[in-house]
């Protein structure tokens, strides 16, 4: 990237639109559980993080994935791999071992996000359902304000503290995690982490940020109807109470935090 700083598009209407079709495929040919979801006029969060990024993600931008893992985007490779031609640097730091098998990161770096230094040198920082498992929020921050040019956002896709799915994950022991998301998402052991929760509300995402010259410059709370997602009738329970919800103009118990905030 030149010297301007990157330029911030929340996904409209359209660029939903192509993300769904991007993942999905074309209107028609979808699976039913995504077929079900464009009945109720309803987008996940992960779509949302998606449209975002993909929109953020200019030619020879300088990015930082913090938390990686295996993947970017662990449902859309298509989009991690243009994403990941288009950057000029795209650095992934995670202690986990499963950073050694992601295939779209330049660089990988294995230690925490609070050691790193990134020398003021990327354009953008992304944590994609990372927050929830950070140890130390006040050192992240440090980390991530030191990772960004003046100018350069930072991106934090994570869940909100306060809903039923994360307050069950503080009572359950780690053997009993791993059973219930394996149960509800197909998810692997490597893939379930302890969870920290310090920095999964807005309130305490600014007050971090703030804390080292990081601004809020949009934030969205996204309905999350994916907690049974596998079952068929479950999800469309779960579609008809978000329905109900925003008709009473009430918020959807299960929701997702993405945050963005701008180095001053």
């Amino acid at each position: 990237m030149n010297g301007a700083p990157p330029l911030l598009r929340l996904p409209d209407a359209a660029a939903l639109r192509q993300m769904v079709a991007l993942r999905y495929g074309p209107p028609g040919r979808r699976g039913w559980g995504p077929t079900l979801r464009d009945a109720y006029g309803y987008v996940t969060p992960d779509d949302v993080y998606e449209a975002l990024v993909a929109g953020l993600v200019a030619p020879g931008m300088r990015w930082l994935d913090v938390g990686c893992g295996r993947e970017l985007f662990p449902n859309n490779p298509t989009l991690a791999a243009s994403l990941s031609r288009r950057c000029a640097r795209l650095v992934g730091v995670d202690p986990d071992p499963t950073l050694q098998e992601n295939p779209w990161v330049h660089e990988k770096v294995a230690q925490p996000i609070d050691a790193y230094d990134g020398g003021n040198a990327f354009d953008l920082v992304t944590l994609r359902m990372v927050a929830e498992h950070i140890d130390d929020p006040e050192a992240c921050a440090r980390s991530v304000h030191r990772a960004l040019r003046k100018g350069g956002l930072a991106v934090v896709y994570t869940v909100f503290a306060g809903s039923p799915m994360p307050l069950l994950t503080r009572l359950a022991p780690m053997r009993l995690r791993h059973a219930v998301k394996s149960w509800l998402w197909g998810t692997q052991p490597k893939d379930t982490f302890p969870t920290r929760f310090g920095m999964n509300t807005r309130g305490a995402l600014q007050r971090l940020f703030a804390g080292h010259g990081l601004v809020e410059e949009a934030f969205l709370r996204l309905d999350d109807c994916r907690t049974f997602a596998r079952f068929r009738s479950l999800l469309e329970l779960e579609l008809r109470l978000m329905r109900c919800c925003r008709a009473l103009g009430l918020p959807y118990p299960e929701h997702c935090l993405l945050g963005v905030y701008r180095q001053a």
